[in-house]
């Protein structure tokens, strides 16, 4: 088989993609291991490199002595068929094993829009995409991330879930592996276990989550790639949760409660990282960076450190205002300072109906700020569809976006605000849960609006495609009759459909029509006394 991998390598695109080797992977001795791991992203390299939950799990397993943990993601379109036309099974980077040769595959889920990738790796690997298929023969599936607070859609795929945080269960899920030989008793043991949720056998499943974040072990020699990856730095996560309580916000509930890491910890495994990788930018990661309680005289060391050696350090979710523009422009000694603001809506009424605390005067008291500080560029970020939106909240954006554009431009010729705008989309196990999402027509209809309005020097104006938008929210809030449109889109041919150089919205359409599926009646808002594709899993904390 390597004979083989080694000849297809140098026909596809990026052959970095699937050779391994990088710096820090983890080798071990396939047969010197009792349980083999393939921890699996079902996105291009790319992506699934830039997951941080992957590299701390990659970490956890192979920090076992019986334990061997490989990493796979999603082919690109040029490397599945060289696979078919050789007859070669998807593997895994480390040994270049095939999948099906793993006792479990363990799938990180961070998008709805990921699906037909999960299955197609699966059959690629020769492993059933039906879990009722699957015998003692094959390895155990399971997955986990954000995707995973409604499993619903993809669980006749999947054989167990990890609800919540993985870092303590996994530990006992091994456990478990160790002790029990057949599949159905493996199961039925997982299924004990707090935080794993094993459709068919489950009744109500509470997330897990780990209460002391400085216990969590911290990948200090990460992989590093060898392509230039999404998110291309040295990372370390600083807190979990979010106190602000967004009523739109998953991840407010995914993450809860608010767990803070030590300032020792972060400025520990900030320079150890480092070292071990030669990144030259280390992000310092959370929710929301501003409510970290030791911010301020954190990142003034660290960034007072690092320009030593030419590396920045960022905060990638500074509130706009002037304690987080400040501290933005002080960090900034080795690249220019940039900020996001996120007001999500365009008028006062709105941000207090979703529970956005921010008001009008903050943002343009910390855009003031900024521009003042030399800062020339802002990002905003709105949505278009939430609850009782009216034009006059559509206007509001345009409204807003202007006023601060207005602000920079009298303090730089080269003011630039770029306002990007997705859709609201009624996430599970928020308050705006039974919401309803707005439909096609409406999508493009405000997008043209903010088009004609939001023109003209120094404004730039992005938007998410409005069918991708649409099929996140069908599968946001969907349920099992889902798994035979996912399968049939696959057939078709759906792959990468994250990508918009990939993505078929007319494969999508055609799946749902010949499955009898309406699109539309996921979308729709949901009765006080419906029940919830979710309702069997819990976020509270």
């Amino acid at each position: 088989m390597k004979t083989l991998i080694e000849s297809i390598l140098p026909l596809v695109r990026k052959p970095a993609r699937y050779i391994g080797n990088e710096l820090n992977s983890i080798h071990k001795d396939w047969d010197a291991c009792s349980l083999r791991i393939a921890l699996a992203y079902p996105d291009l390299y790319e992506i699934g490199m830039s997951n941080l939950g992957l590299q701390i799990l990659y970490h956890i397993l192979n920090s076992q002595d019986d334990v061997l943990a490989e990493r796979v993601y999603a082919p690109a379109q040029d490397m599945e068929e060289k696979l078919r036309e050789n007859k070669l099974s998807l593997f895994s980077l480390e040994s270049w094993k095939p999948l099906k040769d793993f006792d479990l595959i363990g799938f990180g889920l961070g998008h709805e829009l990921t699906y037909t990738n999960l299955i197609n790796m699966l059959e690629l690997s020769g492993i059933p995409i039906y879990a009722k298929d699957r015998t003692d023969e094959h390895p155990l599936i399971f997955a986990g991330g954000p995707c995973a607070f409604n499993p619903e859609p993809i669980a006749d795929f999947v054989d167990f879930f990890v609800i919540g945080e993985a870092e303590e269960v996994i530990l006992e899920m091994l456990n478990t592996l160790r002790h029990v030989e057949t599949r159905g008793g493996v199961l039925e043991k997982l299924a004990k276990l707090d935080g794993v949720y094993v459709p068919g056998i489950s009744t109500s499943v509470k997330k897990r989550y780990v209460k002391d974040i400085d216990a969590i072990p911290v990948p200090t020699r990460p992989i590093v790639p060898f392509l230039r990856i999404v998110h291309d730095r040295a990372m370390v996560e600083i807190m979990r949760g979010c106190k602000r309580a967004c009523k739109f916000c998953s991840a407010f509930e995914a993450y809860k409660p608010v767990r803070m890491r030590s300032p020792e910890k972060i400025k520990q495994y900030a320079y150890e990282i480092l070292k071990n990788t030669g990144f030259d930018e280390l992000s310092l990661v959370s929710l929301s960076s501003s409510d970290y309680k030791e911010i301020e005289p954190l990142a003034k060391e660290l960034s007072c450190q690092l320009a030593r050696d030419m590396t920045s350090l960022s905060l990638p979710s500074l509130r706009l205002d002037s304690f987080g523009v400040k501290l933005a422009k002080d960090i900034s000694r080795v690249r220019v300072a940039s900020v996001t603001a996120a007001p999500e809506a365009g008028t006062q009424r709105l941000r207090d109906l979703v529970g956005k605390d921010l008001s009008e005067e903050e943002i343009l008291k910390g855009a003031r700020v900024a521009f003042e500080e030399g800062i020339t560029n802002l990002k905003l970020y709105f949505m278009i569809g939430l609850p009782t939106e009216t034009e006059e909240d559509v206007a509001g954006i345009v409204d807003l976006a202007r006023r601060i554009l207005q602000l920079g431009q009298e303090k730089s010729k080269r003011a630039h605000v770029t306002v990007s705008v997705s859709t609201f989309i009624p996430k599970p196990h928020t308050p705006l849960e039974r919401e309803r999402m707005i439909s096609f027509g409406e999508i493009i209809e405000k997008q043209k609006y903010l088009k004609d309005k939001l023109r003209g020097r120094g404004l730039e104006l992005r938007w998410h495609d409005a069918n991708t938008s649409i099929l996140e929210g069908v599968f946001s809030r969907g349920d099992r009759n889902l798994a035979r449109v996912i399968e049939h889109a696959w057939q078709l041919g759906a792959r990468l459909d994250a990508w918009s150089e990939h993505f078929r919205f007319d494969l999508w359409q055609q799946a749902f029509g010949e499955c009898g599926v309406d699109m539309n009646d996921y979308l729709k808002a949901r009765e006080p006394q419906e029940q919830l594709p979710w309702e069997h899993i819990s976020c509270s904390a």
